[in-house]
């Protein structure tokens, strides 16, 4: 009986929370387990950078007054041929993304 009555006393709970509070519990479930993203990084409609197995974005918070600041950064494989798959000698690298550029981040769909 406890088993069917804490999974839906769960689904009571999310249902009862707003939409707005709703994408919040799924993007935070999906920022503790990760996904499988992809960021690309654009110069005009060409893509010039593609980042692979990300499994977030973070926005940098300053060490004195913890206000945001103007970069995104995460972790994933450079895709140094822009074919969108992991290949041999492709590495896992840390990067930086500007307020000012131009990119797109998803998840893979493969």
């Amino acid at each position: 009986m406890k088993r069917l009555i804490v999974p839906a006393a769960a689904l009571l709970l999310l249902a009862a929370c707003t939409q707005e509070r709703q994408n919040q519990i799924r993007r935070d479930i999906q920022n503790w387990t990760g996904t499988n993203g992809v960021l690309e990084v654009y110069a005009g409609d060409k893509v010039v950078k593609r980042f692979l197995k990300v499994d977030k974005l973070s926005t940098a918070l300053g060490t004195d007054d913890s206000l945001p600041r103007a970069y995104r950064f995460g972790y994933g494989v450079l895709d140094e041929n822009l074919n969108g798959q992991v290949d041999s000698g492709e590495k896992r690298v840390y990067f930086e993304i500007g307020d000012y550029s131009h990119y797109v981040f998803f998840e893979n769909p493969h």
